[in-house]
């Protein structure tokens, strides 16, 4: 059985850690997790691809996420090799409201849009990397948990890079002011266990 951490979360933007109860449940269905972590890459590889279409004239910020989306794809594939390998059809999964509720908080008048957008995909990267590393703790297949290891280090660069491109357009303040309050709903929606595992839920 997985024991709760007696420590507060260790991982910048987060402000609680992942239960227990999603441990065991992603453990116990490493599949479902596998494809769906599939679904995570390619949809963090097209948001990165986004927002370089939507603000094409801030050179730091298209430079930095060419890096993450090409990062994000190269995960993709390889997520994709140990599906086939496994046997497992790459196919739809519904979707856990994590992605939706976050994405509901984007205020839509500019520069709201980009500072919340740059703080939404910051807090997910966070949370994959908090994940990964519980997985990578607690997955029964030592090559399995030494993949999730390896891909720790890039979603901690990736969740620093949302953060550094923040700052750099926004007062650090302001920044610090509403990463707070998006860190409260990313917490909130993952107070209820999705019943269906997901990397997300």
């Amino acid at each position: 059985m997985v024991t709760a951490s007696s420590s507060a979360p260790t991982i910048k933007f987060l402000q609680s850690a992942t239960s227990p109860a999603w441990v065991e449940q992603a453990i116990a269905h490493l599949d479902v997790i596998l494809l769906d972590h599939s679904h995570c890459e390619r949809k963090a590889a097209g948001v990165a691809l986004n927002l370089m279409f939507r603000y094409p004239s801030n050179a730091k910020l298209v430079r930095t996420l060419t890096a993450i989306a090409q990062e994000e794809l190269e995960h993709f594939e390889q997520v994709n090799q140990i599906l086939e390998r496994r046997g497992i059809a790459l196919g739809p999964l519904s979707a856990p409201p994590y992605g939706a509720t976050l994405s509901a908080q984007v205020r839509r008048a500019e520069p709201q849009r980009l500072l919340d957008s740059l703080l939404v995909s910051g807090l997910i990267e966070a949370r994959s990397h908090e994940r990964l590393g519980l997985l990578a703790e607690h997955c029964p297949e030592p090559d399995l948990a030494r993949f999730y290891r390896a891909l720790m280090a890039s979603e901690a660069r990736h969740y620093g890079a949302y953060w550094v491109l923040a700052t750099t357009y926004f007062d650090r303040s302001d920044v610090n002011a509403r990463l707070e309050e998006l860190a409260a709903v990313e917490s909130e929606v993952l107070a209820t266990l999705h019943p269906e595992p997901r990397v997300h839920s």
